[in-house]
């Protein structure tokens, strides 16, 4: 696997989801330096050594509303 991506979000409870896209792997963080950490630490336990990805890309997804 050269690269895996993962969608973040901003959770509305506060912090930050982040889901790896074709992959079953989830973490959750309070702000995004912690989230990356977290993410690092799960696809370390997710996949065999030397069968993980390359590159872990992170798609930060970020809504905003504008009073119109």
């Amino acid at each position: 696997m050269s690269e895996l991506i993962f969608l973040v979000e901003e959770d509305p409870e506060g912090g930050y989801t982040a889901r790896g896209i074709g992959e079953s792997i989830f973490t959750e963080a309070d702000t995004l330096e912690e989230l990356r950490k977290n993410i690092r630490e799960v696809v370390q336990v997710h996949f065999d050594a030397g069968s993980g990805p390359k590159v872990v890309r992170l798609h930060i997804v970020r809504e905003e509303i504008l009073a119109a």
